[in-house]
């Protein structure tokens, strides 16, 4: 399964800038020591974060592109946008960790897009009447969910093995990630399910005041 499961050169870009970014906002350049650890944590978090929605993707038979978070529209009106998408994902972090004086360390920089299935499910479940001939609302809250759920696993594991930033920061990632504003992950979990997007931000709000 794993061999079939691919990251492409952009998406390693997207997830390098991602994790710069995020490293710089959360050390602040305290020391090169830390930056460079942060920047490990960081890149580790993020990657267990893919690798759980590019799984959870394989079993519709679906692939999914990892991107920067951007925005097209800067008003609700149509004419209201962009010559090119806006890379809110780099500029937000620093934006909200400069007003807040470093309270707050936004850590929702990147999103994904489904793709159209490559396989068919019928053939892997050996059902001729199964299959997913697209993806739906539902399937794309549930990649979402899987990747968050992914996190909140390996900060409960970082917790159990003495990890404590690491812990921390996969579940403070987690947490941002459920947040349901624009193309972000509790976005597509919100529209696939209100009652599940309100039980995984309950979790993922009790172990933030828990690890905290």
């Amino acid at each position: 399964m794993l061999k079939r499961i691919k990251i492409k050169k952009k998406e390693i870009g997207s997830i390098l800038a991602a994790s710069l970014i995020l490293s710089f906002v959360i050390s602040l350049l305290e020391t090169l020591e830390i930056f460079l650890y942060t920047l490990l944590a960081i890149f580790i978090i993020i990657s267990i974060n893919i690798l759980g929605k590019k799984i959870a993707a394989y079993y519709y038979d679906s692939e999914i592109e990892i991107k920067l978070w951007e925005i097209k529209r800067y008003w609700y009106k149509a004419h209201f946008y962009f010559q090119k998408p806006f890379p809110i994902g780099i500029i937000f972090p620093i934006i909200t960790t400069v007003f807040s004086l470093g309270w707050i360390k936004w850590m929702a920089c990147l999103t994904f897009d489904p793709k159209t299935p490559i396989y068919k499910a019928a053939r892997r479940h050996d059902k001729t009447n199964y299959s997913f001939s697209e993806i739906t609302e539902w399937q794309t809250g549930i990649i979402a969910i899987v990747g968050l759920a992914a996190n909140l696993a390996a900060g409960i594991i970082g917790m159990k093995i003495g990890l404590y930033e690491f812990a921390k920061l996969n579940i403070l990632y987690a947490f941002y990630n459920t947040i349901p504003i624009s193309d972000l992950d509790g976005t597509k979990i919100f529209f696939a399910h209100q009652t599940l997007w309100a039980v995984s931000a309950a979790v993922l709000l009790a172990a933030v005041f828990l690890i905290i």
